[in-house]
Parts: structure tokens; sequence; C-alpha cells
């Protein structure tokens, strides 16, 4: 079978790969550009383990062909940090002990980026129904839910204030 040449764009930096018709988001990421963070859990997107973004939108990489994503914009777990300095979701992660075996982390803080670019200030159960499709067996959501918000909330006390104008006198 002839293979597809790809070329996307994957944590901001151009890349260009050959798969298969059928070959999935997920392994070509694995595959063939060795970006092993994103995990596989279920290979039926009913667990998260395996999101990503494309194009800005959240998606179980494991129901994406890699040949439907050229051209797009894709962002994984390993485009989180930025060298060695954490994003603020996965440094919430660590303290509140959000995690623990580790195969469902790398799909819930993607899921949690999308969840705060969309919605930089969510209710608990914005975040809970957000998540939702995301699966943890070690965890439990609390610790998760609880570090999601935390990161929320430190991401808007960062967020440098703009000035309104007010007309003097009058």
């Amino acid at each position: 079978m002839a293979k597809h040449h790809v070329q996307t764009t994957v944590n901001g930096d151009a890349v260009e790969f050959l798969c298969e018709t059928d070959e999935t988001l997920l392994d070509c990421l694995r595959n063939n550009l060795g970006l092993t963070g994103t995990k596989e859990g279920c290979g039926t997107g009913d667990c998260g383990a395996c999101s990503v973004t494309v194009d800005g939108r959240l998606v179980c990489s494991c129901l994406v062909l890699g040949v439907e994503t050229s051209g797009k914009k894709i962002e994984t777990i390993e485009g989180l940090a930025k060298g060695d300095e954490l994003h603020i979701l996965q440094t919430k992660f660590l303290e509140h002990a959000a995690l623990q075996c580790g195969v469902c982390t790398p799909g819930f803080l993607v899921a949690s980026k999308a969840l705060l670019a969309k919605n930089p200030n969510p209710t608990e159960t914005e975040v809970r129904y957000w998540l939702a499709g995301n699966l943890c067996r070690c965890t439990g959501y609390d610790k998760i839910v609880r570090a999601v918000m935390d990161a929320a909330q430190d991401m808007q006390k960062a967020k440098p204030k703009t000035k309104t104008n007010t007309k003097q006198g009058a």
C-alpha cells in the first residue's frame, strides 16, 4: 500500500511524515515522530489518554487519521512545557498529587489546557464536565479538578491588567 506524505505543524514545529491511509494520528505521533507522551488507553476514544488538539480543537488522537492532519496545527503534551519550565498546569498537577501511574495524565493536561484556553475562569462543574471524557483509574478526580481550578486562579492572577481610559473633568 502506498504511504501518504503529510506536512503539518506539531508543537510549533513544521514536520513531515509518511503514513498509511488507515494509520491513526496517535500512531503517527508515537511511531513516526517519536512523540511518546501521548498515550493509548483504549483505542476507541473512550478514555481521553490520547488527547491532543488539532487546530485548537480537543480530539482523541486514536480516532483521527494521520492523513487528515495535513496542513493542520497539532499540540501534544510535549508542547506544554517551555524547555525546562513546566506549564502551570503541570506544576499544579504535581502540587495537588493529581497523578499516579501517568497513563491518563498527558490527556488530562492537554484537555485542561484546552479548557482554560476556551474558558479561563471555569466553575468546578464546568471543569468536571469538560474533563468527563478523560478517565483515571488511579487518583480519582477530585485532585485533578482541584489542580485545574488552582491553575486557573493563578493564570488569572498572572494576566496583565489592561488600563481603562477614563476622562478627566467634564
